[in-house]
């Protein structure tokens, strides 16, 4: 760990200068306490630093939760094990691809049946906070169950003692970008109607007791849970196809559900905080969390240890080291196909931002946390699920 300064305290050995002095620019805004904690994989972002954990006193910065509100991990431990797995795993790759809609706008045709209580509840939270999702996404309930692009997967992994696990990323879709974006634009407009300068735009906030802060804490909230709810639904439709594959029902051993982009009331330092994590997991002595890798390395089954410092906090991947736009100038399709020899995934172009050497070694993110969670399990993917 190192102290950059008394409200800057950072776990990255590998950091960008320009993310750095984000992270600076960040830690003084004047309700920060007590201090801004960098994790290990943190990297440039939008306003605030992805990998950050900022504790905000009456007030939140909407862009320092980001436009992906919920974003996380579910993962399924099965009592499976490797050598029970049959050896076509392109079959299990196209089941789970037709099961589970991929790629950014994607929804599903029709409302099925596990989605329709999950839809029926977000439904009834929406009306009990006064707002209408479909206000922001109409066909919002046609994407619970669905992954999204970019840096979403889902994979069949194997860990150290060759116990088959489920696991993927993902977060609230469509609706909760569109919720993100708007109260990002509402926290800008507060900022010039009481003439408040900021270092940087995307760092706009809102005042706790405002009706605009309450408005957005409530519809936050509602997109946090439509993100978990929509991993438990897209993980349910992979355990099923999961057991047509194997030919047996899916026995769960363990399941795993965690965000990393959210807000929500702690307690820290003596005083109550807004603790917003934008690219962290919560890390509470014992609380289980996911850390996972790129899509060709290793993912992490990890116990909190409730560092005081980091603000009871983790990493939640390996963190770019590329932008999109660079990765694809200096990798190609071919560094990708070696980069995943023996995985199973859809071989395609449209991936090779994705190739892990456009991330942080993933060894040294979790070397650098070793202060802040300890490892369960160690997983290595046999069939990796993205979308374009």
């Amino acid at each position: 760990m190192k102290k950059i300064n008394d409200r800057l305290f950072s776990w990255a050995s590998i950091l960008d200068s320009n993310a750095e002095a984000q992270a600076l620019t960040t830690a003084t805004m004047p309700f920060i306490y007590p201090h801004l904690a960098l994790m290990p994989d943190a990297h440039l972002g939008l306003g605030a630093t992805v990998g950050s954990v900022i504790p905000t006193l009456r007030a939140v910065i909407p862009a320092a939760v980001g436009v992906d509100i919920g974003c996380g991990m579910i993962a399924v431990k099965t009592q499976f094990t490797r050598d029970q797995l049959p050896d076509d795993r392109r079959e299990v790759r196209e089941q789970i691809e037709r099961a589970v809609p991929t790629s950014a706008g994607a929804y599903n045709r029709k409302l099925v049946a596990t989605a329709e209580p999950r839809i029926r509840e977000l439904t009834e939270l929406a009306a009990k906070n006064g707002f209408d999702p479909a206000h922001y996404k109409g066909n919002w309930a046609l994407q619970l169950g669905t992954l999204g692009s970019g840096n979403h997967f889902i994979e069949i992994s194997v860990d150290e003692s060759d116990a088959v696990w489920l696991f993927l990323h993902s977060g609230s879709r469509g609706v909760g970008n569109k919720i993100a974006q708007h109260h990002i634009s509402v926290a800008k407009a507060q900022m010039l109607k009481w003439w408040i300068t900021l270092p940087d735009p995307d760092l706009a906030y809102l005042v706790e007791g405002t009706p605009e802060f309450e408005r957005y804490i409530a519809e936050l909230r509602w997109a946090q849970h439509f993100a978990l709810l929509n991993r438990e639904e897209m993980m349910d439709r992979v355990v099923r196809q999961m057991s047509e594959w194997v030919g047996a029902p899916v026995i769960e051993q363990e399941r795993i559900n965690c965000h990393h982009n959210f807000t929500q009331k702690e307690d820290h330092f003596g005083k109550s905080v807004w603790l917003s994590r934008k690219g962290a997991i919560s890390a509470r002595v014992g609380e289980l969390g996911l850390i996972p890798g790129s899509m060709g390395t290793a993912s992490y089954v990890v116990e909190g240890l409730g560092n005081p410092v980091a603000l009871h906090s983790s990493p939640h991947g390996a963190g770019r080291e590329y932008s999109r736009s660079a990765a694809r100038k200096a990798f190609t399709a071919s560094d990708l196909r070696t980069a995943m020899e023996g995985i199973e995934y859809r071989d395609t172009d449209a991936f090779i931002d994705e190739i892990p050497a456009a991330y942080k070694p993933i060894d040294q993110v979790m070397a650098d946390a070793a202060s802040l969670v300890t490892v369960r399990h160690t997983l290595r993917q046999l069939v990796n699920v993205k979308g374009d």
